[in-house]
């Protein structure tokens, strides 16, 4: 009775972390007073460091390649870890992330790189082409199948990818499944950890602004600049935030410049000649 009820806690624990990852406040708690299952999941932020890119993949067509290879063009990488028989998890997560994608001006393949890696070594070419399939209907973009990678390793690859990001797995006996956090990397052009994003479904205006900070701001629009000195990028909820004393200022400079505007603008009225009156 007692492995009975054990299995349904897991299962309980299973179900809430396909709704969402687990937020800071649980994160903060003892590691006693944490379920069990949770101690030996989630991210290790590793903000700033570097990726190994020299780790070695196959694509979902079954090519061997290096990670590298998805930087060679200067654009910033939307990174994923999941596995592709997930029954939960990864498929939500992997939901919410091309509802983000379809909702941003951006294209995967032309502005910003996708990756999916399956941190499953026993998956290969078959589930990977399966995966890709699938979520490329999702996302019915022009430059999708070559942007969006989806790739499987052996172990070693793995276990460097999943430690360079800091992301914590454990293989869950009882419903024979993996337990792993949910979230998202994006890493620079250079293979820099840039931002984490949390959770199973991500605000497109978040998304955005994180590959526009990992692209050094290249592919940033007059919009993007004035949400990004309006909001802050929080680790601990993997999110933005509005500033509100970032708002007041760039509403204090903006009231300045049109008052600057209008005096100088009544300054030149006054200055122009006026007409003198024709003779009668």
């Amino acid at each position: 009775m007692g492995s009975g009820l054990e299995l349904k806690h897991r299962l309980a624990v299973l179900a809430m972390l396909s709704m969402a990852a687990p937020g800071p406040a649980l994160a903060q708690r003892p590691d006693n007073e944490r379920p069990t299952i949770l101690r030996d999941i989630g991210f290790d932020q590793k903000l700033g460091e570097k990726v190994p890119l020299d780790i070695p993949f196959r694509d979902e067509t079954g090519k061997a390649v290096r990670l590298g290879d998805y930087f060679s063009d200067g654009k910033p990488v939307v990174l994923n870890l999941v596995y592709y028989d997930c029954p939960m998890l990864c498929t939500v997560t992997l939901s919410g992330m091309a509802s983000a994608l379809k909702e941003m001006a951006f294209d995967a393949g032309k502005e910003f790189e996708v990756v999916t890696i399956s941190f499953d070594p026993r998956e290969g070419k078959e589930q990977a082409v399966a995966k890709k399939r699938e979520f490329m209907a999702r996302y019915k973009r022009p430059q999708a199948e070559k942007g969006w990678h989806f790739l499987t390793g052996e172990p070693p690859s793995v276990n460097r990818i999943t430690k360079a990001v800091g992301f914590r797995y454990t293989w869950d006996q009882a419903t024979g499944q993996f337990a792993h956090p949910a979230g998202t990397v994006v890493l620079t052009a250079e293979g820099k950890i840039a931002r984490y994003m949390f959770g199973v479904e991500y605000a497109p205006r978040d998304l955005r602004l994180a590959v526009v900070e990992a692209s050094a701001n290249r592919i940033a629009s007059p919009v993007d600049a004035i949400l990004l000195a309006c909001y802050t990028y929080d680790p601990a909820a993997g999110r933005y935030s509005a500033s509100i004393m970032k708002i007041l200022r760039l509403a204090a400079l903006g009231t300045v410049a049109a008052l600057a505007t209008f005096v100088v603008v009544n300054l030149r009225r006054e200055r122009r000649p006026r007409p003198q009156p024709r003779p009668v």
